[in-house]
């Protein structure tokens, strides 16, 4: 069945699959794919992979599952996961956009002339049982496409993970004024009573106690991280009456709290919550080299492992952006030669040890998942270009 499969491969999909996901192609969204991305894929797509840069472990073939991303794809098939425009590249002619994968989709790796192509298609058989390669027209609606990245990790950071610039810009936000019938703690489903312009905004996140985040190696203030508390969401808005004694009277806006990680407070400050817009968040390496260190684990834990969030000491302004993938260094110790008689100090090397994704990106910092490491992170850990 192998061989059969082998030899149809570039002979049938050279002429059919380039129709596949055509009818999810006419109304596929604006994706970002970025002009070097493309570039990389076009060069790919003309000549393959060498086989050097497949995994040890490549698959012949993998059909695509619901829970698959792009990233976990791309590991099955490259030694470098980040590289999915390579992936893309192989595939060029049949998936036009490289984030329309969609489970049910079985991809098979053709290896030729020391060079390595992926293709889509579905193998029958015939009334002999003889394999055969047939290309496959994906239907169906885009939100079956699998995801680039674990998205069920991030999602619930995008609320809550927020770097603020300075330290005066929750202050002057929208505040938390009163709780319904004066309770000092507000829950899940109760009423506040929120002073401060809304914009028109109906949905707010609720912070504390913002801290400073120092640079570890400049110890320069580099922004703000608040303390997250829940979300609001806006019932009526406030007022301007006069009382009885005519004079000016101020009627706050009415809340309820939709959602809570720790109890809601007066003092407490609002925050509008952000767009929803990770979908189309593609990892790749980083657009200039880039080395920098971790700023602190997020939530004042002292050290933090795989699927924990990180705050980074770099961000836009450095050319990090949305799906940057990252190296994580472990520095080497200090230790003396005991093999010579003066037992002379000496560094051993610095030794990579796991993967960072970063998915926000402020100005001078970012936020960034932990994708794999061997041993415990920790605020001041380097990090470089993969």
């Amino acid at each position: 069945m192998a061989a059969a499969m082998s030899g149809l491969l570039v002979a049938t999909l050279a002429t059919t699959l380039a129709t596949t996901l055509a009818s999810s192609a006419r109304a596929e969204p604006n994706f970002p794919i970025s002009p070097q991305q493309r570039s990389t894929a076009q060069q790919v797509a003309e000549a393959g992979v060498p086989l050097s840069e497949l995994s040890p472990n490549a698959p012949d073939s993998h059909t695509v599952k619901r829970g698959d991303t792009l990233w976990g794809v791309s590991g099955l098939f490259l030694k470098s996961p980040w590289r999915w425009p390579e992936l893309w590249g192989m595939n060029l002619q049949q998936i036009r956009n490289p984030h329309l994968i969609f489970p049910g989709q079985v991809l098979y790796l053709d290896k030729s002339n020391g060079r390595a192509r992926l293709r889509v298609g579905q193998v029958l058989s015939d009334s002999s049982g003889n394999a055969r390669l047939s290309p496959r027209v994906r239907e169906g609606n885009l939100d079956d496409a699998i995801a680039t990245v674990p998205l069920h990790l991030l999602e619930p950071f995008f609320n809550e993970a927020v770097i603020f610039a300075g330290s005066d810009e929750l202050l002057k936000a929208p505040r938390l004024v009163a709780t319904q019938e004066g309770r000092v703690l507000l829950s899940r489903g109760e009423t506040a009573y929120v002073r401060g312009e809304l914009g028109g905004r109906r949905d707010w996140r609720l912070f504390r106690e913002p801290k400073p985040l120092r640079d570890p190696a400049t110890r320069e203030v580099l922004g703000y991280e608040a303390q997250y508390v829940g979300t609001l969401a806006l019932v009526r808005e406030g007022a301007e009456g006069t009382g009885a004694d005519g004079q000016p009277l101020l009627v706050p806006s009415t809340f309820t709290v939709n959602s809570i990680r720790q109890e809601a407070a007066v003092g407490d400050r609002l925050a509008p919550v952000p767009p929803r817009d990770f979908n189309n968040m593609a990892p790749h390496a980083p657009r200039q080299d880039v080395a920098g260190q971790l700023v602190s684990i997020y939530g004042d834990a002292l050290s933090a492992g795989q699927n924990q969030i990180v705050a980074l000491n770099r961000g836009s302004r450095d050319g990090l952006d949305r799906g940057a993938i990252l190296a994580l260094w472990r520095d080497g110790s200090t230790i003396r030669d005991m093999t010579l008689a003066d037992k002379p100090v000496i560094k051993l090397p610095d030794e990579r040890h796991g993967l960072l994704l970063v998915f926000r990106v402020f100005d001078r910092m970012s936020y960034a998942l932990i994708l794999n490491v061997k041993e415990p992170v920790k605020a001041g850990d380097r990090f470089t270009q993969p």
